[in-house]
């Protein structure tokens, strides 16, 4: 959730009062720590299970239908997940020893374990049913074990998991599952024998559900946004219902209370393959959980460091192994109830180990279960489409922070997604396979997963790494690799780079001292890090060297080219006297204000009029608040820059960049 959307009003008064009381007991403790009134706790965990219970049920209901499960077998899925959910919650929130990182922070079963515990049931059986259900819990203890025992050195591991192998590893697994939406959405009368027609009927449960959460988060900001899937389930099932295409008998046949044994499915077994399938799954759910404590520190101001990270992946792994044991499935943090905590500023982390409470208590009613287990299956397709194309949405964000310039990134990237998908297209390629393997080439997801995480150890852990596209020229004209800029003097590095920094030197030697790079991304990263940490009177001259963006609207192109060296940088057309007119009195406005040039990265594809609108809303920011964009446009600059050197340095990149230019 975006930090300036607005809150929902009742909320936001909650949460003040909320702060409000705590204030007026004058304690010592940190918000975290403090215990609201007992009401208000409890209304609180409330609006947090309600925020999780759609996000949580998914998960087996999916489950069971890629298993083929008989709706008994479904409704006990779904009841021993909400009874573990709670354990593992109270777990994290609570904590014991060195477990639990004692934040208000909801564990939730791992969207990331769908695909690979559908593909390990398969593999037993292309058949499904419960009897694959042994080895799946197999599977999960021992990654569950696994992460226990390895988060002390976890941070030894993380590098092995780069942007590039999580964001390809999400994207695969969200669009993958896609599939398993698509075949709920159409009833899945494509697998019965023998096959049936899709109806109309179907596809208008499935879309018409997806178009309420679509409506619900267009109009609907704040906590409601939070409900979006929730209501569309409500509403989807309500005129399934209505319609006589849905029904609650199972609810009847029910028990009131019922509570999960332990091992209900029979003993766990233990496959090698479906083992190491479920490790990778959970080191990738540390990764994951690691981002989201990260977050949480951040929103309740405490501070997050090597002791917490531990405990936090110490209690995925204790809440995944009891999963395994009590038939449920690995666990992590929940993302949607760490907004929740940015939206209602309510820090306390009982009132999170009261929703755990909660859950546990829904776990032991098994009506509850068999009314979630009710939902047809296209409302459920139409719901988990939005959360599994989510979910793609977030691989793809994490690949647009990987420098894929860099060709070992790109061929990481383009092998794995097809291999990914070479299996998802044809699983039936899985049978040539002897059956010990086949495992491995039963899901996109794991084949993926795995050809990510080898072809980066490959390029960039293991043996003589690959030199990759050189990155500059140097004095003599001769191209540079990025092995060769970490071996070269200080001296040598700042005159290859002298063209970034209009001159001056100091963040190119502060970057010199951070090598050696692992790829053109950390490049970057260093010469952003010397800019942004540097002293105020360094940060000042930095931005003093660059020329006012109003010099280079008004100058000739050929002076442009000369003032900037920047591709787009160049002037923007026959300004109008009222262009001329706006820009000197904004040129006036903005160094009246600040004392600065205004500085900005003009692209090819901007207008006058945008620029000048742009130059008028950053006049609205305080000093220190431009500074910092003055210096963010100084680094975009100095990208462009790198940028232009690197195609300087490729003839490939160069007449790509080319191509480009002809837009103009």
């Amino acid at each position: 959730m975006a930090a300036d959307e607005p809150l929902n009003p009742p909320l936001k008064a909650l949460g003040d009062s909320l702060e409000a009381e705590i204030k007026d007991r004058k304690t010592n403790k940190h918000p975290v720590d403090q215990v609201p009134s007992a009401p208000r706790t409890l209304l609180l965990s409330v609006q947090h299970v309600l925020a999780f219970y759609a996000g949580a049920v998914v998960v087996p209901l999916v489950v069971a239908g890629g298993l083929k499960l008989d709706p008994t077998t479904t409704v006990h899925l779904i009841n021993a997940d909400l009874f573990t959910c709670g354990i593992a919650t109270l777990i994290q929130s609570i904590g014991f020893w060195r477990v639990g990182v004692r934040l208000p922070i909801i564990q939730g079963v791992t969207t990331m374990a769908i695909s690979p515990m559908i593909a390990i049931g398969l593999a037993v059986n292309q058949e499904g049913g419960v009897g694959v259900l042994p080895t799946i819990y197999g599977a999960v203890i021992v990654a569950g074990l696994f992460t226990f025992f390895a988060a002390p050195v976890f941070a030894k591991l993380i590098r092995f998991f780069p942007p590039l192998v999580i964001g390809i590893v999400l994207t695969t697994m969200g669009t993958t599952l896609l599939g398993v939406s698509a075949a709920d959405v159409i009833g899945r009368v494509d697998e019965q024998v023998p096959p049936m027609p899709i109806t109309l009927r179907s596809l208008a449960y499935g879309l018409g559900t997806l178009a309420v959460i679509v409506l619900i988060q267009r109009f609907f900001k704040g906590f409601m946004g939070t409900l979006a899937v929730l209501a569309g389930l409500v509403i989807g099932t309500g005129v399934a219902v209505a319609l006589g295409d849905a029904s609650f008998s199972e609810v009847g046949k029910s028990s009131w209370v019922a509570v999960t044994t332990p091992f209900y499915f029979g003993w766990p077994q233990f496959s090698l393959t479906a083992c190491i399938s479920m490790i990778i799954v959970m080191l990738l759910t540390m990764v994951e959980t690691t981002g989201d404590v990260f977050a949480t520190g951040e929103i309740v101001g405490k501070r997050i460091g090597k002791k917490e990270i531990t405990a936090a992946l110490r209690a995925d792994g204790l809440s995944t192994t009891l999963g395994g044991i009590l038939n449920s499935f690995p666990y992590t943090c929940f993302a949607q109830n760490i907004g929740l905590v940015r939206l209602t500023k309510v820090h306390s982390r009982w009132v999170v180990a009261c929703a755990g409470g909660i859950m546990i208590i829904l776990g032991v009613i098994p009506k509850a279960g068999a009314i979630v287990a009710s939902i047809p299956s296209p409302v459920l397709g139409g719901a988990s489409m939005a959360l599994f194309a989510n979910l793609t949405l977030v691989g793809i964000q994490t690949l647009s922070r990987v420098d894929l310039s860099d060709t070992r990134n790109g061929i990481i990237l383009t092998t794995s997604i097809a291999l990914a998908m070479l299996v998802s297209f044809k699983p039936a390629i899985a049978d040539a396979f002897p059956a010990w393997a086949q495992i491995f080439f039963a899901s996109g997801v794991t084949l993926g997963s795995i050809t990510a995480i080898l072809l980066n150890l490959l390029f960039f852990h293991v043996g003589s790494r690959s030199k990759g596209e050189d990155v500059a020229l140097g004095a003599t004209g001769k191209r540079r690799s990025l092995r060769a800029v970490n071996k070269m003097s200080e001296e040598e590095f700042v005159n290859t780079f002298s063209r970034l920094f209009n001159g001056v030197t100091w963040p190119l030697q502060a970057a010199a001292q951070m090598r050696p790079f692992q790829d053109v991304g950390e490049l970057k990263e260093a010469l952003q890090d010397a800019v942004m940490v540097a002293d105020k009177a360094a940060q000042d001259q930095l931005i003093a060297a660059y020329p006012d963006v109003t010099a280079m609207l008004t100058a000739s192109e050929a002076e442009a080219k000369e003032i900037s060296q920047d591709v787009g940088s160049l002037a923007l057309g026959t300004l109008t006297e009222e262009q001329k007119a706006q820009l000197h009195t904004l040129e006036s406005s903005y160094h009246e204000k600040f004392n600065l040039p205004l500085v900005a990265l003009l692209s090819r594809m901007d207008s006058v009029d945008e620029i000048i609108k742009d130059g008028l809303h950053r006049l609205e920011n305080s000093p220190r608040h431009e500074r910092v964009v003055a210096l963010g446009q100084v680094v975009e600059v100095a990208n462009d820059r790198l940028e232009i050197m690197m195609a300087d340095a490729n003839p490939i990149r160069s007449a790509w960049s080319r191509k480009f230019e002809q837009l103009d």
